[in-house]
């Protein structure tokens, strides 16, 4: 049997018309509810607290890595109140190897800011959220959608892609959130609040799970017909160059080993044990002055370092 005519493109600034918006919605909350990976951050038992931490140790971080430092962090520190209590040097300490622990300081210093601001309970407002340290616009967008059902339009990397494919019929959206995507993703937005916190994390689920960016598993996805990319023929990106972020000897590496013989070390850490982890002398003592400088070391003594 061959495959129905596919459906023309919409222009890439406009919504879909109510009927197509609607079966977007039902088509994708019936795949999400079928679809939906076990995550402890979305079971209904979750604090609000549980959310924060888990979006942002998950920014540009895979579920897998995040999952046990998620659990172990809980644990230990399961409300705001636990963690401001604790030397924010623990909290990077606990961070691990997740990568970009300067997130570890900003949830601390969030901690304490809730703790400080609202009595050690997370705030339910995407304006109280947004004010947090360490906390922007998505993740507050997030906080409220997934922790207190609020109506908001939750842009992640995986949720632009998919809007940007299935609607703007785009392969990638741009580098950075435009007002016509923000605009198209609130008109996406299902009336009842409760409906639009799940279509988002349904949206955030399909472009992790089927809407890849690399080999899309289209044959898989619920609203493969309804696709504007699929209708405009597949066509790839234009937009300006992505490249690949290189890790292998740079500044994020040596940051990295730095930390880690901090971690590693029950107290202050001698020069001479820095000096081990990296061969090159000015890139060491660049990156080192940088970890000093964003509060992730301090110096303690002459040629002596710890964690805050």
């Amino acid at each position: 049997m061959s495959e129905p005519a596919p459906e023309p493109a919409p222009e890439p600034t406009a919504g879909p018309v109510p009927s197509r918006r609607d079966e977007l919605h039902r088509r994708l909350l019936e795949w999400y509810d079928e679809s939906a990976r076990d995550l402890p951050w979305r079971e209904p038992s979750a604090s609000p607290w549980a959310v924060l931490v888990s979006e942002l140790m998950l920014q540009q971080t895979p579920v897998a890595r995040v999952l046990p430092v998620y659990e172990e962090w809980l644990r230990r520190w399961p409300t705001p109140a636990d963690l401001a209590a604790a030397p924010s040097g623990e909290a990077v300490r606990a961070w691990g190897r997740l990568g970009y622990p300067r997130r570890a300081l900003r949830l601390h210093a969030a901690a304490v800011a809730i703790v400080e601001r609202h009595g050690g309970e997370v705030p339910d407002s995407h304006d109280d959220l947004l004010a947090l340290p360490g906390v922007g616009d998505y993740t507050a967008a997030a906080v409220a959608s997934f922790a207190f059902r609020r109506r908001h339009a939750v842009l992640d990397t995986n949720v632009r892609r998919v809007l940007a494919r299935t609607a703007r019929g785009v392969e990638l959206p741009g580098p950075s959130v435009t007002r016509a995507e923000r605009e198209l993703a609130e008109s996406l937005l299902p009336e009842d609040a409760a409906t639009a916190a799940a279509w988002a994390v349904a949206t955030m689920e399909l472009g992790a799970l089927v809407c890849v960016a690399a080999a899309p598993r289209c044959a898989r996805c619920p609203v493969l017909d309804l696709c504007a990319w699929r209708a405009a023929g597949y066509p790839s990106y234009d937009g300006p160059v992505r490249r690949a972020q290189a890790y292998e000897g740079t500044d994020r590496q040596c940051r990295g080993r730095l930390l880690a013989a901090l971690r590693d070390s029950d107290g202050p850490v001698h020069r001479s044990v820095l000096e081990a982890t990296w061969p090159t002398a000015a890139q060491r003592e660049h990156c080192l002055a940088w970890l000093v400088e964003d509060g992730l070391v301090v110096r303690v003594g002459e040629d002596v370092y710890a964690l805050p």
